[in-house]
């Protein structure tokens, strides 16, 4: 009987608190410590309730996109071209363009090295580059520093027309002394100029081994001569059309 009693006595000193102004009885109102009624913020474990809220408030605010003005200078940046390949197969180029390109290459402008191979001096590629986009409508960009060896200039280029990417190759050149490293850079850059080239079709034909053959057989001629330093003397090619050869060689 005594615990009915208690018990009893207990709820009426709830129902007196729970009592409003009106004498009605308000709506019960948690009476738990305020740190467990705190609403918990999603985050870490060992986060505390702070941290979480600077959190979401940095979230929040890297979604909100730039003002306009800001947006306007992201998008009118230069394309990095040693990073970008912008426009890299984006589409053919008109006709008549690549009709110039890849036109077949004339006799006359191609030349012979004393040890047969047949190639087109740089000159003739930039003329038909400019032929086929106009002066200013092609550019070499470079894609990395230049590499100096003991021996070697290299640097790796892309060749860029109309504003898009068409090629990157790395141009290499031979240097015998320190002081001539500023032409070898430049010979460097005109040879990654005619390896790009290729992917654009211009005198594919010094790539094909039938039409080297040909070419040889109709237009060089294959002389015996001397190297005069040496004195050592061996098979050596000129076109038909060239003189004699010269120092360091005496043709036979």
């Amino acid at each position: 009987m005594r615990f009915a009693s208690r018990l009893l006595s207990s709820a009426r000193v709830v129902a007196r608190t729970t009592r409003g102004s009106t004498g009605l009885s308000s709506p019960l109102v948690c009476r738990t410590p305020v740190a467990i009624c705190t609403p918990r913020i999603a985050g870490y474990a060992t986060e505390t309730p702070a941290e979480s809220v600077k959190k979401q408030e940095f979230q929040v605010a890297s979604e909100i996109p730039p003002p306009s003005g800001i947006a306007a200078q992201i998008n009118d940046e230069k394309t990095d071209w040693s990073k970008s390949y912008h426009g890299l197969s984006e589409q053919a180029f008109p006709k008549e363009v690549a009709d110039v390109l890849m036109a077949p290459v004339e006799p006359l402008d191609i030349e012979m090295k004393p040890d047969g191979m047949i190639y087109l001096p740089e000159i003739k590629y930039r003329r038909i580059l400019n032929k086929a986009f106009g002066p200013g409508g092609w550019g070499l960009a470079p894609r990395t520093e230049t590499n100096v060896g003991p021996k070697v200039v290299s640097r790796e280029y892309a060749l860029v027309c109309q504003g898009r990417l068409v090629a990157i190759a790395r141009g290499e050149q031979e240097y015998f002394d320190p002081s001539g490293v500023p032409t070898a850079t430049e010979s460097c850059k005109s040879n990654a100029l005619m390896r790009c080239c290729k992917d654009l079709g211009i005198a594919s034909e010094l790539w094909d081994p039938r039409f080297i053959r040909e070419f040889k057989s109709k237009y060089c001629v294959e002389v015996f001569a001397e190297h005069l330093p040496t004195k050592k003397k061996k098979k050596l090619w000129r076109r038909k059309d060239q003189p004699k050869l010269s120092y360091p060689y005496q043709e036979s």
